[in-house]
């Protein structure tokens, strides 16, 4: 592993070991920079040639056909669900199948998108959708299932959820925001289902500071979200709307910094899977148990997650760890699920055990694409010297 110094700029003050780091070598600032002053030169500030080519290296490197750049995950997940009915696929007033374990906007595109979403339970041992529960969910107010591969992992039943969409007559749809470059047999994550919508929030594996990308082998699933990115425009040089689209482009700026994140995203990940591995290791004989990746999947380490075991406090052993270590943990995957959050009661028909477990009972390891070795050794003694120390009395 290469050992980079972390910026001072960037890192928290006081924290040896900070939760995540964004990381834009030199030489990528300059390029970054020249591609803006070629934008502000030229006045294409959005739906320009930076974006094209990023829509076009992304498309290739996740093996899709095409890639629809927009302004965020968020809106990359409404635009396909409202996309979809030029497929037969409508969703308005209809229920779409949501994890409960998944971070607020998967829901919220739902409701923005005029659907309802309707909470299903997941699989502890992968953080994926409960295929059992998919099935037992679908009714015939059922449009179609949005999978998330929480953590960058893609389920081994991926092929399993993707069959019973099919005998239903459902679409599958994936969040991928944490995926970029995650695999599963050789299949790369958003490949899967009819279309995959990824992140380029600054916490991501590409950062773009702001902004999202479809990926779809369909050609009119990409040429509706086009038009719904532009405010439903029927082309960029026409005042003609003939969709109720909205304000979903990505700016040049943007598309510039996730285009250089792109051009790294294998030595990113390949980084990630090393510290990962080192985590792996030197944790094998604790109680602390790392979330599997499937033998035939590559996961690109967004998040390393790992459940504590029972009895020890997660948010004592947080505090211990920052306060006395000075290791801040990543954020968790998620703290508090859907159906528990107040903004979706409305939607929310029944109790989810299994996801409130999971959600309470996980922690996420530092992680990210320049953690020296150092760091890995550091964050790993002081989780063990924390486990000790609060492990319940027996």
């Amino acid at each position: 592993m290469t050992a980079s110094s972390a910026d001072p700029d960037t890192v928290e003050s006081g924290i040896a070991v900070p939760p995540a780091q964004v990381h834009f070598p030199e030489e990528d600032r300059a390029e970054i920079l020249h591609r803006i002053d070629r934008a502000l030169a030229t006045g294409r500030l959005t739906l320009g040639p930076i974006g094209e080519e990023l829509e076009e290296r992304f498309a290739a490197h996740h093996g899709a056909k095409h890639a629809v750049a927009v302004s965020s995950g968020t809106s990359a997940i409404e635009i396909s669900l409202r996309a979809l009915g030029a497929l037969g696929h409508r969703v308005e007033r209809r229920d779409v199948l949501v994890p409960a374990n998944t971070f607020y906007a998967t829901a919220a595109a739902v409701v923005a998108a005029g659907a309802r979403p309707r909470f299903v339970e997941c699989d502890p041992a992968t953080l994926a959708l409960d295929i059992d529960d998919v099935a037992a969910s679908i009714t015939p107010a059922t449009a179609g299932v949005v999978a998330v591969h929480i953590g960058g992992v893609v389920t081994p039943r991926i092929h399993e959820l993707r069959r019973l969409c099919d005998e239903h007559g459902l679409f599958l749809l994936e969040d991928a925001a944490h995926a970029h470059g995650s695999s599963l047999g050789g299949r790369m994550a958003g490949t899967f289902g009819i279309a995959g919508a990824f992140s380029f929030y600054p916490t991501k594996v590409v950062a773009g500071g702001e902004g999202g990308i479809i990926v779809t082998d369909d050609d009119v699933l990409a040429a509706e979200a086009r038009i719904y990115r532009d405010q439903g425009k029927a082309s960029f040089t026409a005042n003609v709307h003939t969709h109720l689209g909205s304000n979903w482009r990505m700016s040049e700026p943007h598309a510039a910094i996730a285009l250089s994140q792109l051009g790294r995203l294998d030595e990113f990940i390949a980084h990630r899977q090393r510290v990962a591995k080192l985590y792996d290791d030197a944790l094998a004989d604790l109680p602390l148990t790392p979330l599997a990746v499937p033998a035939d999947a590559s996961c690109n380490y967004y998040k390393y997650v790992a459940f504590l075991p029972h009895g020890v406090d997660r948010a004592a052993f947080k505090h211990l760890l920052r306060e006395r270590y000075r290791v801040s943990l990543s954020g968790e995957v998620y703290e508090l699920p859907l159906h528990l959050q107040p903004v979706f009661g409305p939607w929310v028909d029944r109790d989810l055990p299994r996801a409130e477990q999971v959600c309470a009972t996980h922690v996420c390891l530092p992680i990210s694409a320049v953690i020296t070795d150092e760091q890995a050794v550091h964050v790993v003694r002081s989780v063990r010297e924390a486990l000790t120390e609060l492990a319940p009395a027996s």
